[in-house]
C-alpha cells in the first residue's frame, strides 16, 4: 500500500504544473510558421471536410478540436484510427483534409492509414511534437506542438503536450473563423439549443406583447383609465401615444407609487400630466439580449418597442426571464 505524506505541499505541486505548461505555451508561437499559414489556407480552400484523428490522449484532444472547428464554420468530425482501419476510412474522400495528431509522431494506428490516404490523394496535416518523426515527414504539412517538458513528474503522462495540442487546435480554428468572417449569428445557427442559442437567436419581436396585449392610452385619458389598462395588460406599465400612435411617454408601477406619496387625486388627473416623457425604446428586430442589456444599463424594468415611429410592442423583465434570456 502506498504511503502518503500528510504534509505534502499540494499548492506548490499545482503551481509547478502551471509554470511548466505556461512555459510550453510561450514557445508555441514560434510554430505559427509558414506551415501553419499553409494549413489554414489548405483547410479554407478545401471543398470537403476536416477529419481529425488521434489515439489515446491525443484522440481526446482531437475530438475537442474537431468540435471547435465544426462549431466555428469549418466542417469537421473525429474518426478513431482503429475504427478507420475497420471500415470508417470509407467516410473520407479525396476532397477532405486529415488532421492527424500524435505527440511522438509514431502512432502505428495512424501511420498504418497513410498509404491508403495517400492513394486517395487526401491532404494530410500532421500535428506532432517531433517534425522528424514518420508522421512529420510523411504528411503534406506539419504543425509542431513540441514542448520543453511534460508537467508530469515522471515525464510519462501527457500534460504540457496535450495542452499545447489543444492550443494549436484552437489557434487553427480561430484563425479560420476570422478568415471566413464567421459571425455571432452564424455561431448561433449551429448552437440553437439551450441558453446560448436563445441569447444569440431570439429577437425582441419573438417575445414582445403586441396587438390587443399592448398597454397604451392617449395623453388625455384619465389616470384611472391608464391604471385600468395597466392592470388588464399586466406589464406593470402603459405607453402613452398621440393620435398617430407615436410614443410620447410612459407610466409605470414605480411612477404610481411615487405619485400616491404626493397625494395626487387620481380621479381628477390625466395621464399626460403625470407620465414620464422620452421613455427608452427599442426596435423589434433587435436581439432580445441587446434589449436586456439596454434595460439593465438604464435600470428600468420595461421597454417600449417602436418601429418607424410607431408603437408596435412592449415587454418587461419577466418576459426576458420566461424566454430564458437572463
Amino acid at each position: 500500500m502506498q504511503q502518503y505524506n500528510p504534509d505534502f505541499d499540494y499548492k506548490s505541486a499545482a503551481e509547478e504544473v502551471l509554470a511548466i505548461e505556461i512555459a510550453g505555451l510561450k514557445q508555441l508561437s514560434q510554430h505559427f510558421d509558414t506551415h501553419f499559414v499553409q494549413a489554414c489556407q489548405t483547410i479554407l480552400n478545401t471543398t470537403g471536410k476536416v477529419v481529425v484523428m488521434g489515439m489515446g490522449k491525443s484522440g481526446h484532444i482531437g475530438k475537442k478540436i474537431a468540435a471547435t472547428l465544426a462549431s466555428t464554420g469549418t466542417s469537421s468530425f473525429f474518426v478513431h484510427p482503429g475504427e478507420a482501419a475497420h471500415g470508417d476510412l470509407g467516410m473520407i474522400d479525396s476532397n477532405d483534409v486529415v488532421l492527424a495528431i500524435s505527440n511522438s509522431g509514431e502512432s502505428g494506428e495512424i501511420l498504418g492509414l497513410f498509404p491508403v490516404l495517400k492513394r486517395q490523394q487526401v491532404t494530410i496535416i500532421s500535428m506532432t511534437g517531433n517534425p522528424s518523426s514518420n508522421m512529420g515527414k510523411l504528411a503534406d504539412l506539419h504543425l509542431c506542438i513540441k514542448v520543453p517538458k511534460e508537467a508530469c513528474p515522471i515525464e510519462l503522462a501527457p500534460t504540457a503536450s496535450t495542452t499545447a495540442t489543444l492550443v494549436m487546435g484552437d489557434a487553427l480554428a480561430m484563425a479560420l473563423m476570422r478568415a471566413r468572417g464567421f459571425s455571432a449569428e452564424d455561431f448561433a445557427l449551429s448552437h440553437p439549443g439551450g441558453a446560448l442559442g436563445r441569447k444569440l437567436l431570439l429577437k425582441i419581436s419573438d417575445i414582445m406583447h403586441s396587438g390587443t396585449q399592448l398597454p397604451k392610452v392617449t395623453a388625455d385619458a384619465p389616470l384611472t383609465e391608464a391604471l385600468l389598462e395597466m392592470s388588464e395588460k399586466g406589464l406593470g406599465m402603459t405607453a402613452i401615444v398621440d393620435a398617430d400612435n407615436a410614443v410620447i411617454g410612459i407610466f409605470t408601477d414605480g411612477d404610481l407609487r411615487r405619485l400616491l406619496s404626493k397625494r395626487v387625486d387620481i380621479h381628477d388627473t390625466t395621464i399626460g400630466e403625470v407620465m414620464g416623457p422620452n421613455p427608452q425604446v427599442a426596435h423589434s428586430n433587435m436581439l432580445a439580449v441587446d434589449g436586456l442589456n439596454q434595460m439593465q444599463e438604464r435600470s428600468i424594468s420595461a421597454l417600449l418597442i417602436v418601429d418607424d415611429g410607431q408603437l408596435v410592442g412592449a415587454l418587461n423583465m419577466h418576459d426576458m426571464l420566461r424566454a430564458g434570456v437572463m
